[in-house]
């Protein structure tokens, strides 16, 4: 009876420790925790529009930033991660961003050259071929309701067509005018007629027909206001304009 009970002893604690060892297998150690997060290293980029300017004019710096906490923009200080800004440099700058973050620092770097303005002689030679022009060429009259060219202006056509050949640079704008008599439509159209008869005489004369532009302004701009025949005829006229 005792060894029977032994017996049964045994397997009792031999199915237990089946039991716990199977317990422990289904159990299984914990699993490890998750690695921490990759640090990203700061990116940096900077512009600048335009990178060439005259000393006076302004260019706009633009800059974005990753993976940064602080950022500043040497000659400026600190600024936001991305932004823009706009500056005046008196001379060629080079403009340096640096931005730093747990993964680092990076830097970027851009460059607006700066040059002189150029010197005021083209103005100055302007303004001098510009009073020669006005003391050269002289208007071409017209009679009253016509555009076709008088003899007595062909002197005064030859003359002028002279000058602006030897002047072949000189843009310049053929006017139309007419006096105060007629509807506006009307003189309009014979201003516009009026510029263009003088415009194809020079051409035949050898100037340029890039160099003409031509306009009417019929009655809207008289250089005289007097309601007279004296009057109207200074009026009747093609008008060269310097420029274009």
């Amino acid at each position: 009876m005792k060894k029977h009970q032994r017996k049964l002893g045994f397997v009792v604690l031999a199915m237990a420790a089946i039991i716990m060892v199977s317990a422990c297998k289904k159990k299984g150690a914990p699993a490890p925790p998750p690695p921490p997060p990759a640090v990203q290293a700061p990116t940096a980029s900077l512009t600048a529009n335009p990178a060439a300017i005259q000393q006076g004019q302004s260019s706009t710096l633009s800059w974005t930033t990753q993976n940064a906490n602080e950022v500043t923009l040497e000659g400026i200080g600190r600024v936001g991660p991305s932004g823009s800004q706009l500056v005046v440099p008196s001379t060629s700058t080079t403009y340096r961003l640096t931005a730093k973050g747990a993964g680092g620092t990076q830097e970027a770097t851009t460059r607006v050259t700066v040059t002189a303005p150029p010197p005021p002689v083209a103005a100055a030679q302007s303004a001098a071929e510009q009073e020669l022009f006005a003391r050269s060429v002289k208007d071409i009259y017209f009679n009253y309701d016509s555009y076709e060219l008088r003899a007595s202006d062909q002197p005064t056509l030859q003359a002028d067509a002279a000058f602006l050949k030897s002047h072949s640079n000189i843009r310049f704008t053929m006017e139309g005018h007419c006096d105060e008599r007629g509807s506006v439509e009307y003189n309009i159209a014979l201003g516009e007629n009026r510029a263009n008869s003088v415009k194809q005489a020079l051409v035949k004369l050898g100037v340029p027909a890039s160099s003409i532009k031509t306009i009417s302004y019929g009655k809207e701009k008289p250089i005289c206001t007097e309601h007279n025949e004296a009057c109207w005829q200074q009026n009747r006229r093609a008008h060269f304009a310097y420029g274009q």
